[in-house]
């Protein structure tokens, strides 16, 4: 990830437009929701957005045709849940695809659905589970990261695959060679990716603590609430130390 212009045929690149298309849609009109009826999280919807543009323009050579990089999706997936990430990170990928030479138009579905759409869903699944089961604000945020991460490149080893399949072991086996030399700089780049997303919220939880409450992402004790955020950034500090 990101797929460069070229790599899959046009009939690939229509298919992956379609399937991506409603989300990006839906996440269009979240966007514009989350705008009108809370105009006071606008910089925390640009911050997830820049976030996830200068992670994602972070190159590392992989396998021909694509490349390794982070995602930085897991931020936008915490904030304001995966619907707004399918709009943010569609609208990074134009702007890498044009001002970079980052992935490309006629792939920009097929990217838009491994990184701004399967990433920030498997991501959320693991931070809602973590939350569920009672772990610190940290670990679930942490983990949100990784896989919202290390999942993109696990859905682009497969379209990978389907455009290019192995002669011998067909779609699977092909999947299972991308996934493998994509795996040698992906997984430590996952991780050091949930590091500098338990930094980022720790930041934010100090300078944006009332709105990160009111999305849900922070929880303090009623009594507290005056305080400023500072349980909360107290929260995610304790938790990096878990």
């Amino acid at each position: 990830m990101h797929i460069a212009e070229g790599i899959l045929s046009p009939t690939e690149c229509a298919v992956w437009y379609a399937a991506a298309a409603p989300f990006v849609i839906h996440g269009a009109r979240e966007v514009v929701k989350q705008v009108k009826h809370h105009p006071e999280n606008k910089l925390l919807l640009a911050t997830a957005g820049a976030f996830t543009f200068v992670l994602s323009a972070i190159k590392l050579p992989s396998v021909s045709g694509s490349s390794s990089h982070p995602t930085g999706t897991g931020v936008g997936a915490v904030l304001f849940k995966p619907p707004v990430m399918a709009f943010l990170g569609m609208v990074v990928l134009i702007f890498q695809a044009l001002l970079l030479a980052h992935g490309g138009i006629s792939t920009l579905g097929a990217n838009t659905f491994s990184m701004a759409i399967a990433g920030p869903w498997v991501g959320f699944a693991f931070y809602k589970l973590t939350k569920k089961l009672g772990g610190p604000d940290a670990l679930a945020i942490f983990l949100c990261m990784v896989f919202a991460d290390f999942s993109t490149y696990c859905v682009t080893s497969f379209q990978l695959a389907i455009a290019f399949p192995d002669p011998s072991s067909g779609i699977m086996g092909a999947a299972g060679k991308f996934l493998s030399i994509f795996a040698v700089t992906q997984i430590p780049l996952a991780l050091a990716e949930g590091v500098l997303g338990i930094l980022l919220f720790r930041f934010l939880a100090r300078v944006a603590g009332p709105q990160l409450r009111k999305l849900g992402v922070l929880s303090t004790p009623a009594d507290d609430v005056e305080q400023g955020g500072t349980v909360s950034a107290a929260k995610i500090e304790e938790g990096t130390h878990v």
